[in-house]
């Protein structure tokens, strides 16, 4: 066995991997350089008026949790595609070892991601959630399409739980403020729930809507010296990397990694189905999510960004994003079916085909950029001002990785991945004479 050849690979879906990665990093750069609520709630940080809450509406209604969703649907794909190959030249028992040595790879390089360059890395999730999916990987696409559906029910179901828990936290906190101010004393058990719920509330103000001062302490960390930034991403991911490996918190990575599995059976992301279908795919899509995307954008911003509101909006998280990833790919599959825009999808593929090492990249010049290990500009930028750092990440990779794979055969995080998944060095530098037929 061996990594997949550049004859081997299927354009379409590295194209398809390249746009969702470009699309990721819009919402991540929020997080690279302003509080994390400031992604939901723009009065937080960056800027709540003219172009800085068109920026946030824009970005919420097209790209938070649409580009993750899509991504997730890939990996699935991928892993397919991984273990269907591997299988084919070597078996089952060395498909599965091929297929855990390379995740849990991963899972130690997300690890090292997280805590050297951005804290709301993506890659330990996916490793972690990769590990469950080898025993369903030759299900037929319908019933692999249903166990993603499943788990999008149990999202929704246990969004409504948090949803209510949080109304029932405000209102006893409320009842109690009111019982104060009418002089009425309650019993001990009443005098506890209500302090545990202002409790509660308190650490949501705090990370949710912090204070001017609270904002310049956490600044203060983000722009210091490499040992302060890595403490505070080490503080950050603290909790996250504590999450046991059944919390509800990974239903979300789940579901769409199950979907993407179907899809790619169905021949959904290797541009094999009819123009007709990926056109009424784009039209029910776009139709179906852009509005309620909208809607809930709009709901948020009239209720001032209220935490239930926004609770209770997060229930239909999947009913607004999936539509609009799958609209997306409709579009970029009938492109690469059409051999239509090839300067736009070569270069996608590129992009998609080196994704581990244009990710990192991301990571490297946005800590360089927003933290003390170079120009320190966290918090120090409006909301539009952080889509040039986009643009420029962006430009970077639609120039770089196309030039980069004349000359080698992996992105360098790519051919350090394989070289430990096989546990051979693997060949890096793609002979001259085949050079010369990529260009």
């Amino acid at each position: 066995m061996g990594p997949v050849t550049r004859e081997e690979r299927i354009g379409s879906l590295d194209a398809l991997r390249g746009f969702a990665l470009l699309g990721i990093l819009p919402a991540n750069v929020l997080v690279f350089g302003m509080n994390l609520s400031a992604g939901s709630d723009p009065t937080v940080a960056g800027g709540a008026t003219g172009i800085n809450l068109a920026m946030w509406a824009l970005v919420r209604i097209l790209i938070v949790g649409k580009m993750r969703c899509l991504f997730s649907m890939v990996f699935g794909a991928s892993a397919i595609l991984l273990t269907s190959r591997a299988e084919r030249r070597a078996g089952a028992n060395e498909a599965a070892d091929l297929y855990y040595r390379r995740n849990l790879w991963l899972l130690l390089f997300g690890i090292a991601h997280a805590y050297l360059l951005f804290w709301g890395d993506i890659l330990y999730s996916y490793a972690l959630c990769a590990l469950i999916l080898f025993p369903f990987r030759k299900l037929a696409a319908k019933r692999l399409i249903l166990i993603g559906c499943a788990f999008i029910l149990l999202n929704a179901g246990w969004s409504t739980v948090v949803a209510f828990g949080q109304l029932q936290r405000r209102d006893l906190a409320r009842a109690a403020d009111a019982a104060e101010r009418a002089g009425r004393q309650s019993t001990e058990a009443q005098a506890e729930a209500e302090a545990e719920a202002r409790r509660a509330l308190e650490a949501q103000r705090k990370q949710r809507h912090p204070s001017a001062e609270e904002l310049e302490k956490e600044a203060r960390t983000w722009r210091g010296s490499p040992l302060q930034v890595i403490g505070g991403r080490a503080r950050a991911l603290a909790a996250w990397h504590a999450v046991p490996f059944y919390d509800p918190e990974f239903l979300d990575i789940w579901s769409m990694m199950f979907i993407g599995m179907g899809l790619f059976r169905a021949g959904v992301f290797s541009a094999r189905r009819s123009y007709r279908f990926y056109t009424w795919m784009a039209v029910i899509g776009f139709a179906a999510g852009i509005p309620l995307n909208s809607y809930l954008a709009w709901l948020a911003l009239n209720r001032h960004f209220d935490r239930v509101t926004v609770l209770f909006s997060h229930v239909a998280f999947d009913a607004e994003r999936l539509p609009v990833a799958l609209a997306s790919t409709a579009l970029l599959m009938t492109l690469c079916k059409a051999g239509a825009a090839r300067w736009l999808t070569s270069r996608l593929a590129a992009i998609g085909q080196m994704a581990l090492s244009n990710y990192i990249l991301q990571s490297v010049v946005c800590s360089f950029v927003f933290t003390g290990y170079g120009f320190g500009l966290y918090g120090k930028l409006e909301r539009y001002q952080m889509y040039y750092v986009v643009a420029g990440c962006w430009a970077i990779a639609l120039v770089a990785s196309p030039i980069w794979l004349r000359r080698y055969r992996f992105g360098p995080v790519e051919w350090c991945w394989r070289s430990l998944t096989y546990w051979k060095r693997q060949p890096m530098r793609i002979p001259r004479a085949a050079e010369l037929q990529f260009r």
